[in-house]
């Protein structure tokens, strides 16, 4: 079984071709849990399969998070499988992907560098706060593409320097509040200067922060820009794991268009040899 191992501003996934591999999708979840355990396998942040398209694209994308469940889409990820797509042939520097909450446009700028138009928000509440242990928190939650990835987007004071441990046990109880019927993505962000953010995200799937989140970083943008406070053009987002840029088209009150933009980096590429999968192709 082979493998490419990415990441995007640090955010990162294992990528597996089921063009050839011919995986059958139950295994999947199985296969994802196992590969994406750090010290015990190759570890990442998601796993990526590519399937072939059926609605026009290039490739369709199917994206597992760590813990084997699937997610609707992955802003990082798309940029990253957009590189892995025109590197092996199955898509040119414009590149249509096929993901569970609908198409996603990607080019390729730079031989690392590469932009994806995110899937539009379908659902955006600027005014829907939370309430944790008794304290009320402001949030704006975003659902981005059909059927929506949730993102909670919390405004979070002195954000760089917040404990590590009482931040994660918020974003988890925020991850789990009943305001979200399908449980959400926690971004946490602080602005740091003129078009310019720092964020954290606790994701869910991951059930802890990751280095960095494209979808999440989009929703912070496109709230930010629906609020005025930033001009929605080229509006920078530091993260734990590198910087990341985004484009929110502003018409009115609805953001009609958000692309983001940032390195990828291949990290490694090979054969899976992990001895505690469950499932063994060679074995059929």
């Amino acid at each position: 079984m082979k493998f490419w191992k990415m990441n995007g501003a640090g955010n990162d996934f294992i990528i597996l071709n089921n063009l050839e591999e011919r995986l059958p999708l139950e295994a999947i979840p199985q296969i994802a849990r196992t590969l994406c355990r750090r010290r015990m396998s190759i570890g990442a942040d998601g796993l990526m399969v590519v399937e072939a398209a059926d609605q026009g694209g290039d490739f369709k994308m199917l994206f597992f998070n760590s813990d084997g469940s699937v997610g609707e889409m992955c802003g990082n990820g798309a940029r990253c499988i957009c590189r892995y797509g025109f590197e092996n042939g199955l898509a040119k520097e414009a590149q249509a992907v096929e993901t569970t909450a609908g198409m996603v446009f990607g080019r390729r700028i730079g031989r690392r560098l590469y932009r994806v138009r995110l899937n539009d928000p379908a659902t955006i509440k600027l005014d829907c706060p939370v309430e944790v242990d008794g304290v009320r928190y402001a949030c704006s939650y975003v659902e981005l593409g059909d059927p929506g990835l949730p993102h909670a987007v919390v405004p979070y004071h002195n954000l760089q320097n917040a404990d590590e441990n009482e931040l994660r046990e918020l974003g988890r109880k925020i991850r789990w509040n009943p305001v979200f019927p399908k449980g959400a993505n926690v971004n946490f962000y602080e602005l740091t200067g003129e078009d310019r953010f720092f964020e954290r995200t606790f994701e869910r799937g991951v059930e802890d922060f990751t280095y960095a989140c494209g979808t999440g970083t989009g929703s912070v943008a496109a709230v930010l820009a629906l609020q005025g406070k930033v001009s929605g053009q080229r509006v920078r987002a530091d993260m734990t794991g590198g910087t990341l840029y985004v484009d929110a088209e502003r018409v009115h009150s609805q953001i009609t268009e958000l692309c983001l933009t940032g390195p990828t980096n291949v990290v490694c590429t090979g054969e899976v040899a992990d001895e505690d999968l469950t499932y063994q192709p060679l074995c059929e």
